[in-house]
């Protein structure tokens, strides 16, 4: 009778301590393969960083090219950064913008131990939002969780119930921290909605010429599922390996 009681006690306490390894919240910090210092967060099964790419290096060492003109973006064949405008001090609140060409490179643009994100993995990420009641309503069903991602600072402001824009003091309950860092459009390299809109790419391959990402704007509560051209520069999110 004790050994089964003893056989029962250590049960419990393992399923206790594995409840508590997946509740528990995993913070720290990790380095890119250019120097740079980033935060990262646990959010359900997935440690993600909760800032987006800098790296100007692959993982070798070798550098991604740094495209200013607009000519040379649109014409880009291999993998190229810009900062929104050509503008550093944008870069460092934003982070950089990359074509696909540069998420795909086997050289790898993520640090060791990490990779971008992939279709599935953003994916993981919302399902586990959306039914552990992360909608800005609490509901358990349907896209409306994009203000639980969102920074609390530096998006435009928008007056409807549920926008990422509408009270950005109630934004962010994830500590994912997306930050509003807009795109590099192909057709001849123009900006676009910077303080609008976020865009992540994913690792993930679409139809000829484009490869899946998420945005989100600061006037909806949604996050956006999209195939865009591989030639226009997104931010870049980076999950854990083995998590």
């Amino acid at each position: 009778m004790k050994r089964i009681f003893t056989f029962i006690m250590l049960s419990v306490l393992i399923g206790l301590s594995a409840i508590a390894q997946e509740t528990t919240p995993v913070v720290g910090t990790l380095i890119d393969n250019d120097g740079h210092t980033y935060n990262y967060r646990k959010i359900g099964t997935q440690v993600w960083m909760t800032e987006n790419l800098r790296t100007s290096k692959y993982r070798n060492g070798e550098r991604i090219s740094n495209l200013t003109l607009a000519a040379d973006w649109s014409a880009a064949t291999l993998g190229a950064w810009c900062y929104y405008n050509n503008d550093a001090t944008l870069g460092r609140k934003y982070g950089k913008l990359y074509n696909w060409y540069a998420v795909a490179d086997n050289r790898n643009i993520a640090p060791v131990g990490w990779h971008v994100a992939t279709d599935e993995e953003w994916t993981t990420l919302i399902n586990y939002l959306i039914a552990n009641g992360y909608n800005y309503d609490g509901s358990t069903s349907g896209n409306y969780y994009a203000k639980s991602l969102a920074s609390t600072t530096n998006w435009n402001t928008y007056t409807n119930a549920g926008a990422i824009g509408n009270d950005l003091t109630k934004n962010n309950r994830t500590g994912f921290s997306a930050l509003p860092g807009g795109y590099r459009y192909y057709g001849y390299g123009p900006f676009d909605s910077v303080g609008y809109g976020g865009y992540w790419w994913s690792s993930t391959e679409g139809d000829t010429g484009y490869a899946w990402g998420r945005s989100m704007y600061y006037d909806g509560s949604f996050v956006y599922r999209y195939g865009g051209v591989r030639l226009n520069g997104y931010s870049v999110r980076c999950v854990r390996d083995n998590y």
